[in-house]
């Protein structure tokens, strides 16, 4: 009997995500807030590519987790990380420069006392998973039956520790941006460990079917999740995990999360997948074939982000050393990128 209703509320709540993702893409793309233009970015080949797949995805995803059959406080922990996240993402998106990146970045500049966007989105998306986090314990305290069976020094640990998975999931899974389709191939991935680890699948089912209804869009390059989608997506994801996972597995889960944002510093994940085949083949995925005269792994050293086009379709490339950008080896740049030249990073970290 169980099983059948997490059958159900896993297809109730992917239908009502992906409808609403479908028709707010659709709507939107007929009537973009503050008009076209605001949305629009110029990828690597010369074609227009729209930011409006991010707010589609935040919809679909405050969608399903109204038509969710669980409790109140996680369909608000979820609408909260969603709306939250990708508020603030695409503050970023829109106002961003992209003069800073990475936490050194924003670190460094707040000391020189210049307060930048990517710094306003961490500090927001970090209040956001506070508020979502509060409303999963509560949810896991009502659970238990409220009989006190958590110390307060427990009942704190997992405080941090949702609010940590919520949080940090948005900016991982940002962090994977990079490339038409590879956050959400990311996102699906870990979908179905949260699947196979507990009862996530019915938390995350909503919020991921609205990122896979509109697959084909990113993968077609003709829009992009930006900041505003890839942070609700990871956010969401983070609720499935802090309401589903046992404590034990939920700080195993935290710490790859803060080992690979950790990692994002020093390491380029797409040169890492570029290098591992199995890897490289799923990230190529769906995709359209890279551009002859580029490459997506060749990288030109010393140059700005926002002076030199990712050879993925619009996606920047931040994600590689500091002071590296991976670009088309002889391609010109575009007159902006999708990412470098208006907002901070997919990762904030690269």
């Amino acid at each position: 009997m169980r099983r059948a209703a997490v059958i159900a509320a896993i297809v109730t709540s992917s239908v009502a995500g992906a409808a609403a993702a479908r028709l707010s893409y659709r709507l939107l793309r007929a009537n973009p807030p503050a008009g076209s233009k605001t949305w629009t970015r110029t990828n690597h080949r010369g074609e227009p590519i729209t930011l409006l797949e991010g707010p589609a995805v935040v919809i679909g995803g405050a969608a399903s987790a109204l038509a969710n059959a669980a409790g109140p406080r996680e369909q608000m922990a979820l609408i909260v990380a969603g709306v939250g996240a990708g508020g603030f993402g695409a503050y970023d998106d829109l106002a961003g420069d992209g003069g800073s990146r990475g936490f050194r970045g924003h670190i460094g500049a707040l000391r020189n006392g210049d307060l930048t966007t990517g710094a306003v989105k961490l500090a927001g998306i970090g209040a956001t998973g506070l508020v979502a986090a509060l409303a999963v314990s509560k949810s896991q305290s009502d659970r238990s039956g409220g009989d006190g069976s958590r110390s307060p020094e427990m009942a704190a640990a997992d405080l941090v520790i949702n609010a940590g998975l919520i949080a940090g999931g948005a900016n991982l899974l940002n962090l994977f941006d990079l490339r038409p389709g590879r956050a959400i191939k990311v996102a699906i991935g870990a979908g179905g460990m949260l699947t196979l680890a507990g009862d996530g699948g019915a938390t995350a089912a909503g919020p991921l079917a609205a990122a896979i209804a509109l697959l084909p869009e990113d993968l077609g390059e003709r829009s992009m999740l930006g900041d505003a989608g890839a942070n609700a997506l990871g956010a969401m994801l983070g609720v499935a995990a802090a309401s589903s996972l046992s404590r034990r597995s939920r700080l195993a889960a935290l710490t790859v999360i803060v080992g690979l944002t950790a990692a994002s510093e020093v390491v380029s994940f797409t040169e890492v997948i570029d290098q591992t085949g199995p890897l490289r083949w799923l990230d190529m995925l769906g995709r359209r074939p890279v551009s002859a005269e580029g490459s997506a792994g060749s990288q030109v050293k010393g140059s700005a982000p926002a002076a030199t086009a990712a050879s993925n379709g619009a996606k920047a490339t931040d994600d590689a050393p500091e002071g590296q950008t991976e670009a088309a080896a002889e391609s010109p740049a575009p007159a902006h990128d999708a990412k470098a030249a208006t907002a901070s990073d997919s990762a904030e970290a690269r």
